[in-house]
């Protein structure tokens, strides 16, 4: 009877293949996506409207990095450098979630007759611009978040700046976790909108 023989070289491939699949099979586990939202609590409505007629707040701008859904972040020291982290997104993209929270905030705090967006293409007697500078977290001895937005206000017809200014918060985390800086960027993003509206009622 004549014997079979195999090459060597397929017998390499599969020793190699076997070994492939064992360091396959005992790797780490590829880590989740975790999705954050930013929700603050909107206050008790207000009396009188501060400006009657129809507010609109259009839709924020930022940078690259800053208007994507990757939560971003920096090191201590290293201000000008900025990063994304993998597996940690926002639910949507910051220009849209601040946007949002303002609109809500605005109506409680009944600041015009009515609060719109521009998907409404309603008749503005206001528009309210907003352009964040920054929104990330501080990775560090000492972390925290960095919230930066410029809010603006003018009137639609003519487009006369009523209101301009510029909003900076640093908040302390209470741990070095992604899901720590979003809970303190809430804290100072419900600071900034309310000192916002405190500057408009002082107009």
């Amino acid at each position: 009877m004549k014997k079979t023989s195999f090459p060597v070289f397929a017998i390499t491939g599969a020793v190699l293949a076997s070994i492939f699949l064992a360091a396959c099979s005992s790797a780490d586990p590829v880590p989740e996506d975790q999705f954050y939202r930013l929700k603050i609590e909107a206050p008790s409505k207000a009396g009188k409207a501060l400006y009657p007629g129809t507010m609109e707040v259009g839709r924020f701008i930022a940078d690259g990095l800053t208007a994507g859904r990757p939560i971003v972040y920096s090191e201590t020291g290293k201000a000008y450098q900025v990063k994304e982290f993998h597996y940690h997104f926002w639910t949507q993209p910051p220009t849209v979630m601040l946007r949002d929270e303002l609109v809500s905030y605005l109506r409680a705090q009944n600041v015009s007759d009515t609060v719109v967006t521009p998907e409404l293409r309603a008749n503005p007697d206001y528009i309210v611009t907003g352009k964040i500078l920054r929104l990330e977290k501080v990775v560090g001895p000492n972390p925290k978040a960095v919230l930066e937005i410029e809010l603006g206000l003018r009137k639609a017809s003519g487009g006369k700046i009523l209101f301009l200014d510029t909003y900076r918060m640093e908040t302390v985390s209470d741990g070095p976790g992604v899901g720590d800086a979003v809970k303190s960027l809430n804290t100072s993003l419900t600071a900034v909108y309310e000192k916002f509206v405190g500057d408009l009622v002082k107009k």
